[in-house]
Parts: C-alpha cells; sequence; structure tokens
C-alpha cells in the first residue's frame, strides 16, 4: 500500500510541475512580476501547512527540524512577496510636490 501511495504523491508533483510550467508561460512578460509577487504574499497556506508538518513530527525529532525550517522559509517567501507587492505598488502613487 506504501508504494501506490507514493507513485501518487509522485504522479500529482509531476502533474503540478507541467501545469505551473504551462500557466507561468502564457502570462506576459510584463505580469509576471506582479503576479508571483502578489501570489507570494498570498501564499499564507503554506505557512499553516508547514506548522501543520511541524506539529505532527512531534515524536521524531529530525522531522521537527525539517517542519521548523519549512516554517522559516514559508514566512520569509510571505514577507518578501508582501515587501516586493509594496514596493511595485508605491510606484504608481503620485509623488508629493514640494512646496
Amino acid at each position: 500500500m506504501e508504494a501506490n501511495v507514493l507513485i501518487f504523491l509522485l504522479l500529482i508533483l509531476v502533474l503540478a510541475i507541467f501545469l505551473g510550467f504551462e500557466i507561468i508561460s502564457k502570462v506576459p512578460s510584463l505580469l509576471h512580476t506582479p503576479l508571483m509577487s502578489g501570489s507570494n504574499a498570498i501564499s499564507g497556506v503554506t505557512v499553516v501547512g508547514a506548522i501543520f508538518a511541524a506539529g505532527l513530527g512531534a515524536e521524531n525529532e529530525f522531522a521537527s527540524i525539517l517542519g521548523g525550517i519549512a516554517v522559516a522559509f514559508a514566512m520569509i517567501n510571505v514577507a518578501g512577496g508582501y515587501f516586493v507587492t509594496d514596493r511595485m505598488l508605491n510606484m504608481f502613487k503620485k509623488k508629493k510636490e514640494n512646496k
């Protein structure tokens, strides 16, 4: 039964890679950066999944360490997405005139 689950998960990974490549290749280069920074900023779901994975590894120290690293990387991704999105949005604000 374990081999079937592993094959199923590998199939999902391959399909996700293919679908992601196809979707991203269709996005015009002008929209690529805003789209990616926005999607990084809202990927808090990754943080929840990483916290869940870290909690499941309570009996195994190695799994807890990997879960903690996953939480750290997910938070870096979310924070970076917010910073890049904020910086891009500031480019479209009107500048104040000095009197």
